[in-house]
């Protein structure tokens, strides 16, 4: 288990169990092209884990034997996994959605010329992580040039028909805060980037998702050393809304990492905290074709306040 859980297994989170199975989040590697300051799977160009063929077949099986709707793929940049298309093509053949989570930038990586095109003849709804509309801001989390190249990828994805009304191309946009603050409010927020992209780079998305930063991994590390920790936590806790937890994403959700365990969520994961609490070995995909997971427990700990503080947040976005 991940060091930061002792401080936070030790919780009084309200007990939640699942709902209908609807959706399967594929964490095909940890590996990426950037190295953000509040990514809580600590990618990295470095990271060297990566899902193998072997166990994209079980989530093949997987997708074959259930009732899932939606393939939300996700990494690190999940596009850098050789079996990227081959996952997504197989998906849409069976005609599920597929969410590709992409940091923009990874469409200009060598190798990925063709990338964008790809996703538009697939119909892939992309997701993508643009912390703001500022370039000083994205600048100071994600690194210098980070800004440009998205809005290049932005524009790029727009002129094929991307975000543009009735093209069933989909473009979400993901706000995250720059510190240990809960994001402001998202209908408010989605508005200001509309009229600011707009404005100044001529660029049209249909939803901003605001996500709140969780207290794992690198940003949770980078709490600590600052001393603002607890301070985090005790906010979290304090904007704490009841009436979120009806609608919180792992009640309908399970995340699969690039060796095929499964966790309640992708944070769940990051912190090893295995399916529904169980201290019996890691379940594994292929031990769930024939197991029924509606009605069963979901692990909590003191992280999945930030999932219910405030306005709520999910994969997407606020939930309140």
């Amino acid at each position: 288990m991940h060091a930061m859980l002792h401080r936070l297994a030790v919780s009084d989170f309200p007990a939640i169990a699942r709902a209908r199975l609807e959706t399967l989040q594929v964490n095909l590697g940890y590996r990426c092209n950037q190295a953000c300051l509040h990514c809580h799977v600590n990618a990295s160009p470095q990271r060297k884990e990566i899902m193998g063929r072997e166990t994209i077949e079980h989530v093949i099986a997987f997708l074959r034997h259930g009732e899932i709707k939606n393939l939300d793929v996700t990494g690190g940049a999940p596009e850098l996994n050789p079996d990227f298309r081959y996952l997504v093509e197989t998906a849409r053949g069976l005609g599920l959605h597929v969410i590709d989570r992409c940091n923009l930038t990874i469409l200009e990586e060598p190798g990925q010329e063709d990338l964008a095109v790809f996703l538009a003849d697939q119909r892939v709804e992309v997701t993508a992580s643009l912390p703001c509309y500022l370039e000083e801001n994205v600048t100071r989390q994600r690194g210098e040039g980070v800004f440009a190249t998205s809005i290049r990828v932005l524009k790029r994805l727009n002129a094929l028909g991307y975000g543009a009304p009735d093209s069933g191309l989909t473009l979400n946009l993901v706000f995250n805060p720059q510190g240990p603050v809960l994001p402001p409010p998202q209908a408010a927020l989605e508005e200001t980037y509309r009229r600011e992209l707009k404005t100044h780079h001529g660029i049209v998305f249909d939803r901003l998702y605001t996500i709140t930063n969780m207290p794992i991994q690198r940003f949770g590390s980078t709490l600590v050393s600052k001393g603002q920790f607890h301070g985090y936590m005790k906010l979290l806790r304090e904007s704490h809304r009841k009436a979120n937890l009806e609608q919180v994403m792992c009640r309908s959700l399970i995340s699969v990492d690039w060796r095929g365990y499964v966790y309640d969520c992708d944070f769940n994961q990051m912190l090893g905290l295995p399916l529904g609490g169980d201290t019996k070995p890691r379940t594994h995909l292929s031990d769930l074709l024939q197991r029924d997971l509606e009605g069963q427990p979901i692990a909590v700990a003191d992280h999945c306040y930030g999932c219910t503080a405030g306005g709520g947040s999910s994969c997407g976005g606020a939930i309140s």
